[in-house]
């Protein structure tokens, strides 16, 4: 994979997330969602969102309903309990993520817990 498909990877579980906390405050349209992503640098076509959305539905998260809004159909999505319960957690482990990666306190490294790497064959006191 080349960066820009790393970098999409990795903002795929961020617009997820981003999704599932404004579904959480009240009823979400595709369109809203879209400019909402957009305010902050992600710009998702409808042909990368809808199945997106489509894919939070089938998995519990979200709930739709259709509704007819000035004459248009729109396709209005709510939270589920499921995708509270899975946001609570996403949220819990994003803040440790977050305090490690951004703010740079590791707990491990903190509390005297770093990880041991083995020495190399051949290499110690004895054999430099």
């Amino acid at each position: 994979m080349n960066e820009t498909q790393l970098l999409h990877h990795f903002f795929g579980g961020f617009v997820r997330l981003h999704i599932l906390y404004h579904a959480g405050k009240g009823a979400i349209c595709g369109v809203e969602v879209m400019e909402e992503l957009q305010r902050h640098g992600y710009r998702l076509s409808p042909g990368t969102l809808y199945p997106i959305l489509h894919e939070l539905e089938s998995a519990g998260c979200l709930r739709c309903r259709t509704e007819v809004v000035s004459g248009k159909r729109r396709k209005n999505y709510r939270i589920t309990a499921r995708g509270h319960k899975l946001l609570a957690v996403a949220q819990h482990r994003l803040r440790e993520l977050f305090a490690e990666v951004v703010q740079g306190r590791d707990k491990r490294a903190a509390a005297g817990l770093r990880r041991r790497r083995p020495a190399a064959r051949g290499a110690g006191p004895e054999n430099p």
